[in-house]
C-alpha cells in the first residue's frame, strides 16, 4: 500500500477514536450549512431537498423530543422508517444526544420487530403510518398503552393533528420543541448503532458498532467508492441493513456529500430515470439490480446521456458477465466489493486511482487499506495461494478492525475467532492468488444470500413453526438466476393436515406477514422427516445436496 494511504488510515483512526462533540457533529454540524445534503423522492412523486443546515435545525429540535421521552446517552431507540428525511432527522437526533440507533428494516413483520426491539432494550420506537400497524397487538404496543414503559413516535402527514392513540406525532412534537443547546460528547469506544444480523442458529445477533468504526466507513467511501465532493451519490441499498446504513446514510453524511434517497419499489425504468434526471455520477447497488437492468436492456441513447463515473456492487457475488455488460451498455464496468455487518467493507476492486488494479474475472478484489485479509484453515493457520479455506481478518494487522462482539452473546462472539484473537472468521469460504486477489467460494455456514439480503434459516423456521399445520421445518437457500438464492422450506406437517398448493401458499404468506416480506419461503416441499444428527440438530447440508 502506498505510504500516503497508510498515513491517511492512521489519520482517520486518530480523528474518530477520541473525544468527539457528537456523532451528529461529524455527520452534519461541521459541514457547510448551505450545501445540499439529501435529495429525496418517493413513489408518489413527492420531491424534497434538505441542506446540512436544515438537517441540523430539525434534528436539534427532534433531539429535544427524544429527551422529553426520557432518552438519555447510551439508551437505545428503535427506528422503523423508510428512506427519507424523517429517517435522517431521527438518527441525527439520536446521535446528537449520544443515544444508540437500532435499525429495523421496513419489510420486517411483528415477530422480527418485537425481537429486535426487545433484545436491544429499546424503550422508544419511531415509525410511520404504514408500518405502525405492525405494532398492533404486540408487546411493544401493550407496554406503550398499559404501562407507559415504551413510547411510540409516529410519522404521519404534516397536516394531521392526531397520531394513533397514545402515540406521539412526529411533526407536531418536533414543531413545538425547543432545540437542544448542547450535544452529548462521545468517545471512539461509545456505541452509536446496534444492528442485528442473521445467524444460522438461534436468534439474530446484535452487532455493536462503536463510534471509531467511522474511520473504516470513511475508508470505504474514499478507497472503495472513490467518492468525490462533486459527485452525486446514489446507493440504492436500504438503511435497515448494513450496506445501506453504513454507506448510503452514514458514509455520505460523514463526507458532507450530496446523496439521493428514493423511496419506492425498485423498477429498472425508474432507476434509469433517476440516474439520468439527477445526473448521478457514483452509483452502488446489489448484483440483483444490475442483473435486472441487463435483463430489461438499456433504452437507445441513454448511455450517452448518463454521467455515471463509478458503478459498484455489494451484498452477494457479482457475475463477471454483468460487469462486462455494464461497460458496454452503461459506459463503465461494475466493480465487485465484499463486506459484512460485523466489519463493513473489507475487500474491494477499488475505484480510488492509487488502488485501481486490472479487474480479474470472478475476484472480489484485494484487502482495503486498513484491513488485512487472510485465508486460514480451521486452526487459524494461513494457507498459501490457490488453497481454499476460511476468509478471515488478521486483527493484528488491521487497524480499521472494530468488531467487539455480539450484544449479550459471548459464546457466539468467541466462535468468530481462532488463534486466540488473531483471526476473525467471516464465515465465508474463499481463496487467494499470488497477487492477493480474493475469490469467493461460498458460505461456510447456512446463511442464505438473496437479492443482497442475508437471511438466517432459524428465524424463518421459527416463523413457520408458529403455523398450526407445521410440526417441523428446515430452511435452505436454492439457486435463483435473478436473486442469487431464494428461500426454500422443507416442512413436516402435523397430523390432520395434508400437503397442497393452497397450504404451501398459506405458509409462505404466513411467514411474509409475521416475519418479513423478504424472508418468506418462495418454495416449499412437504416431507415426512428431516435429516438430523443423533442429538437432533437439523442437517441442512443434506437438504442442499438433494
Amino acid at each position: 500500500m502506498p505510504e500516503n494511504l497508510t498515513e491517511q488510515v492512521n489519520q482517520w483512526i486518530d480523528e474518530y477514536d477520541r473525544q468527539i462533540p457528537s456523532v451528529a457533529h461529524l455527520l452534519c454540524d461541521r459541514h457547510d450549512p448551505n450545501k445540499r445534503a439529501l435529495v429525496y423522492e418517493n413513489t408518489a412523486g413527492d420531491k424534497r431537498t434538505y441542506t446540512y443546515g436544515e438537517l441540523q435545525k430539525l434534528s436539534r429540535k427532534f433531539a429535544s423530543v427524544l429527551q422529553n421521552h426520557g432518552v438519555e446517552k447510551g439508551q437505545r431507540v428503535a427506528v422503523l422508517l423508510p428512506k427519507g428525511p424523517e429517517l435522517l432527522i431521527s438518527v441525527l437526533a439520536i446521535w446528537r444526544i449520544g443515544a444508540v440507533h437500532v435499525p429495523l428494516f421496513t419489510a420486517f413483520g411483528p415477530q422480527a420487530i418485537s425481537y429486535r426491539a426487545g433484545n436491544s432494550g429499546a424503550r422508544v420506537i419511531i415509525t410511520d403510518g404504514e408500518n405502525r400497524e405492525k405494532l398492533n397487538g404486540t408487546e411493544i404496543e401493550a407496554k406503550a398503552n398499559d404501562t407507559g414503559e415504551f413510547r411510540i413516535i409516529t410519522v404521519t402527514s404534516k397536516m394531521e393533528e392526531e397520531a394513533p392513540a397514545k402515540d406521539t406525532h412526529f411533526w407536531n412534537a418536533l414543531g413545538q420543541a425547543a432545540p437542544i443547546e448542547e450535544n452529548a460528547e462521545v468517545t471512539g469506544e461509545d456505541l452509536f448503532i446496534l444492528l442485528y444480523t442473521s445467524g444460522t442458529t438461534g436468534h439474530p445477533k446484535g452487532v455493536e458498532v462503536p463510534v471509531k468504526a467511522l474511520a473504516s466507513f470513511e475508508g470505504y467511501m474514499r478507497f472503495g467508492l472513490d467518492l468525490r465532493q462533486d459527485d452525486i451519490f446514489w446507493n440504492i441499498a436500504d438503511p435497515g441493513w448494513a450496506y445501506g446504513l453504513y454507506y448510503a446514510l452514514v458514509g455520505p453524511l460523514l463526507l458532507g456529500q450530496t446523496f439521493i434517497m428514493y423511496n419506492a419499489k425498485f423498477s429498472v425504468d425508474e432507476a434509469y430515470r433517476v440516474l439520468k434526471e439527477y445526473g448521478v455520477t457514483n452509483y452502488a447497488a446489489a448484483p440483483t439490480v444490475y442483473r435486472s437492468m441487463r435483463a430489461t436492456g438499456v433504452p437507445e441513447g441513454l448511455k450517452e446521456e448518463l454521467k455515471v463515473r463509478v458503478l459498484s456492487s455489494a451484498g452477494e457475488p457479482l457475475n463477471p458477465d454483468v460487469s462486462t455488460w455494464a461497460e458496454a451498455h452503461l459506459g463503465v464496468p461494475v466493480y465487485d466489493h465484499y463486506g459484512q455487518t460485523e466489519q463493513g467493507m473489507v475487500v474491494n476492486n477499488h475505484h480510488h486511482p492509487a488502488l485501481q488494479r486490472p479487474v480479474k474475472a470472478g475476484s472480489m478484489g484485494q484487502s482495503m487499506p486498513g484491513f488485512q485479509v487472510a485465508i486460514v484453515d480451521e486452526s487459524g493457520t494461513e494457507l498459501p495461494p490457490g488453497e481454499e479455506g476460511q476468509l478471515a481478518i488478521d486483527t493484528d494487522n488491521s487497524p480499521f478492525f472494530w468488531f467487539r462482539g455480539y450484544y449479550r452473546d459471548e459464546e457466539r462472539t468467541r466462535e468468530r475467532f481462532v488463534a486466540g484473537s488473531r483471526y476473525y472468521l467471516t464465515g465465508d469460504a474463499a481463496s487467494r492468488d499470488e497477487e492477493d486477489f480474493i475469490y469467493f467460494s461460498g458460505r461456510s455456514d447456512d446463511i442464505i444470500s438473496s437479492a443482497g439480503y442475508r437471511i438466517g434459516p432459524f428465524e424463518v423456521e421459527s416463523a413457520l413453526m408458529g403455523h398450526e399445520a407445521v410440526a417441523e421445518a428446515a430452511v435452505i437457500g436454492v439457486p435463483d438466476e435473478q436473486r442469487g438464492e431464494v428461500v426454500k422450506a422443507y416442512v413436516v406437517l402435523r397430523s390432520g393436515f395434508a400437503a397442497s398448493d393452497e397450504l404451501s401458499n398459506d405458509l409462505s404468506q404466513f411467514v411474509k406477514r409475521n416475519l418479513s416480506a423478504h424472508e418468506y419461503p418462495r418454495e416449499i416441499e412437504f416431507v415426512d422427516v428431516l435429516p438430523k444428527t443423533p442429538s437432533g440438530k437439523i442437517q441442512r447440508f443434506q437438504l442442499r445436496g438433494q
